[in-house]
Formats: C-alpha cells, sequence, structure tokens
C-alpha cells in the first residue's frame, strides 16, 4: 500500500563529527508545479511526502525517489488517507490552484478549510501557499508585496480568502508565495494567443520560469522564510505586444492582433522582497 510507506529523513554532513536531519516535506499536488519541485526537494536531501489524484500517475512519484499518496480534494471531503500523507511532517506546500476556469465552478475555500482542519490535527507547523498575482486585480502601476490586495475575479477572491485560512491560524508559521503566470515545458501562453486579438497590448506581461517557481520554493524552505509573503515574477516586463509577437514569430504561430488601453499602463508586479531583501537571483530568462 502506498499510504503506508515506510518515511525516512535524510540527513547531510556538515562536521565529520556532526549531522543535521532534513525536514520531511509533504507537496499536495504533484502536478505540473508540484513534482518537478519535489524532486529537486528529494535531491537536496529531504524526505518528501507527495499527492497525486490519479492512481495511474502514482508509479511516476515512487521511481522519483517521492513516497507517493492518492489524495483527492473535494468541497465536501478529503479521499485518500490525508492522516497518513501529513503524519511526520513538519512543512506542507499546497500547490493546488482553483478549478475556475472554462465555466468550471466549484468552492475552493471551503475546499482549503477542510485540509486546513487536517493540518491542525496533524505535526505540521510550517506552510508554504502557492497562490497568485490575480489577488491584486486591475492595479495600474507597479505592484509590491505591499500592495493592498484587490481581487476583482473568482479565482483571484477565493485564492486571496484562502491565503487567510492559513496565514490567520497562529499555530501556523505561513508563507505565501504569488505567481505570476507560469511557463515552461509545454506550457506557454502564446500557444492559447496566436492568432487572437489582445486586449490591452501596451501593458506588461508578468512571467516566470518554471525553473525559477521550484527555486524560489527551495529557497523559501532552505532558508527558512516563513511568514511572510513574496510575489514571484520574472524582473523583465516587455509589452504584450512586444512578447507575443516575438514568441509567436520564433514557434512559427500565427500573429495576435493588439488594442491598446492608452488611459493605463498596467500592473508591474515586482518580486521586491525576494530580490532586494532575500537577494535572489532569477536564472531563467522568459525569453525562449
Amino acid at each position: 500500500q502506498y499510504s503506508h510507506a515506510v518515511c525516512f529523513e535524510r540527513c547531510h554532513y556538515d562536521h565529520p563529527n556532526h549531522f543535521i536531519l532534513k525536514a520531511t516535506i509533504g507537496v499536495i499536488g504533484c502536478g505540473w508545479l508540484g513534482l518537478p519541485l519535489a524532486v529537486a526537494l528529494v535531491k537536496d536531501g529531504y524526505t518528501v511526502h507527495g499527492s497525486k489524484t490519479y492512481k495511474e500517475k502514482i508509479e511516476a512519484l515512487m521511481e522519483k525517489g517521492i513516497l507517493p499518496f492518492l489524495i483527492g480534494l473535494s468541497e465536501d471531503q478529503i479521499e485518500g488517507p490525508i492522516k497518513e500523507f501529513l503524519r511526520g511532517l513538519e512543512i506542507l506546500i499546497i500547490n493546488v490552484p482553483p478549478k475556475l476556469r472554462y465555466g468550471n465552478k466549484e468552492d475552493y475555500v471551503q475546499k482549503m478549510k477542510l485540509l486546513h482542519i487536517a493540518i491542525s490535527e496533524s505535526s505540521i507547523t510550517k506552510i508554504v501557499f502557492v497562490s497568485s498575482t490575480s489577488v491584486y486585480g486591475d492595479v495600474d502601476g507597479e505592484v509590491t508585496e505591499e500592495t493592498p490586495p484587490c481581487p476583482i475575479t473568482e479565482s483571484g477572491v477565493q485564492l486571496l480568502a484562502s491565503e487567510n485560512v492559513f496565514r490567520e491560524d497562529p499555530n501556523l508559521h505561513t508563507t505565501i508565495l504569488r505567481y505570476g503566470g507560469l511557463i515552461g515545458p509545454e506550457r506557454h501562453p502564446i500557444k492559447n494567443l496566436a492568432g487572437r486579438r489582445v486586449v490591452n497590448g501596451n501593458f506588461p506581461v508578468n512571467l516566470i520560469h518554471l525553473n525559477d517557481a521550484v527555486a524560489i520554493i527551495c529557497k523559501i524552505v532552505s532558508q527558512g522564510y516563513w511568514g511572510e509573503i513574496f510575489n514571484g515574477v520574472y524582473p523583465h516586463h516587455p509589452s504584450k505586444r512586444d512578447y507575443y509577437l516575438a514568441e509567436a514569430k520564433k514557434k512559427g504561430l500565427s500573429l495576435p492582433e493588439f488594442s491598446s488601453n492608452h488611459n493605463k499602463e498596467g500592473k508591474k508586479i515586482t518580486s521586491c522582497r525576494l530580490i532586494n531583501v532575500k537577494k535572489f537571483d532569477f536564472t531563467t530568462s522568459i525569453l525562449s
């Protein structure tokens, strides 16, 4: 049974006569971002519990040294051995985006509240909650972590409320990570925008590559950046028009058409705390 896999702690040596036990970490949601993250944490010497929602994908976790659990989150219940998944964890990384696109509807906040109840009955003290810059809404100009959130989309509203479910628990040290648009292998917005009309072509793009997204979480964990909020966006913001035209040409796709909003400059999201305070270096350009 995968749910009863034997847990063990890896350690690394910092002196011939000393060793440091590394925390056991859970990654709930081992998908496009969560799987490479879990793999990176295993390489860093952590024992990692990983969850998937489909049984046929469990083997892939085992092959990469991740202790696999079949867990399904819904508004009404948590399916699968959630207690076993959470047992022995000190840190949990929650990487479960809302399913609210293309007409889908769900009470994502209720789903996170059920997860929070399960966490409150476990040994977990530290949380990384993967959120989105959509919580800032339709603001204009530069956006930092100090900018008050004002979401206008259903996804942004529910993400912000879910952030607070964990932040307001005094027994948890929760770090919120608000990513811009994620790009990487087999994932790029130009594939959906090719040949289409794009509004606000003068607005800046706010993107981040998968490699940097993984590296940020690894640094949060290794350096103990708990109880903080970070924006995760690559520090280069060409206009949508310049960026997507260039990407379409590189990939041989139909060129999108653009309209502009001359009354607004659009929001430029900056990763101020990561860059200026934590001295994080973004290494993978958003330019393919």
